[in-house]
């Protein structure tokens, strides 16, 4: 376990940054689990974003196709690429539990070229 200090808060996380306890997650501990993985600002739009993936992993237990992301979070569908570069980080600043070494997997996957 880890222990990020964010001004008076100390937010606990697994070895890799994710967050221990789900429930913790409010907008400061997203600022700054954020902070730890090298994201500058949240934005209002990028806080859409996190909330609409804490949502849909409460009702279906599992990552979000991102193009469902973008369409509910009204934003334009490279929304998760233009806002965060890597899905991964934005599950981890959601406050949502380490997807296991499956999804990290898909962080340097590249499928046929494409």
């Amino acid at each position: 376990m880890k222990t990020i200090v964010y001004g008076e808060m100390k937010i606990t996380t697994d070895d890799d940054g994710f967050l221990e306890n789900i429930e913790d997650w409010n907008e400061k501990v997203a600022c700054a689990l954020a902070e730890s993985e090298g994201v500058e600002e949240l934005t209002a739009d990028k806080i859409d974003i996190l909330k609409f993936m804490r949502d849909y992993y409460k009702k279906y237990n599992f990552f979000p196709i991102l193009r469902a992301v973008c369409k509910n979070a009204h934003q334009p569908g490279n929304c998760m690429t233009e806002k965060f570069i890597d899905p991964v980080q934005a599950w981890k600043i959601a406050g949502l539990p380490n997807p296991g070494d499956e999804v990290q997997m898909f962080r340097s996957w590249e499928p046929l070229g494409f």
